[in-house]
């Protein structure tokens, strides 16, 4: 599984249009399994959560479809429940934890972990959290969500069509039958 979307910086160094990759999460939301998704006959063990080879394969792909954008293929995304943008204490308070932030992570990661599905994800930077370098623009977040929606979707269908069905990752060797009956 790949994915994409328009996320926050929470780091500093981070501008809008760059491209993340992450390969952790910390998932701060509390109410993403209302529907009872989860099979439950697994044991979910997030200690890679990300495919390295989804991973590199996004970030070869990335680098080769837009040589220009700065490109990142680690960092934390930090998630949240939503659906509303985060205050600037909670901006000053989550920086610490990640790099990114935003609403897309998180269950789509552990959902995959689920079913034995490898994920990555490719992110773009469409603002800053609230208080990081500068306030963002309404204008500049549309423009890129528009301006990047060809190159994002270009992105994961060029990836989708270089991963093999089957991989040696690991992916499917952190879900091992649960403990619990």
């Amino acid at each position: 599984i790949v994915s994409d979307a328009g996320v926050g910086s929470l780091n500093t160094l981070l501008d809008p249009g760059d491209l993340v990759i992450p390969d952790d999460f910390v998932d701060l939301t509390t109410d993403r399994d209302r529907g009872g998704m989860i099979v439950g006959d697994h044991l979910l063990i997030m200690r890679d959560p990300v495919c390295p080879l989804g991973r590199e394969t996004l970030r070869a792909v990335a680098a080769d479809l837009a040589p220009e954008r700065r490109l990142f293929s680690r960092g934390t995304y930090v998630v949240t429940e939503g659906p509303r943008f985060e205050s600037p204490a909670e901006v000053r308070a989550l920086q610490p934890l990640g790099d990114i932030i935003g609403q897309s992570f998180s269950p789509e990661v552990w959902l995959a972990r689920d079913i034995g599905a490898c994920y990555a994800g490719i992110y773009v930077v469409v603002n800053y959290g609230e208080g990081v370098v500068r306030e963002w623009e309404h204008e500049v977040l549309a423009r890129i969500f528009s301006d990047d929606a060809a190159l994002l979707g270009g992105i994961l269908l060029e990836a989708l069509r270089e991963l093999p069905e089957r991989t040696d990752c690991r992916c499917r060797d952190l879900r091992p039958p649960t403990l619990l009956s």
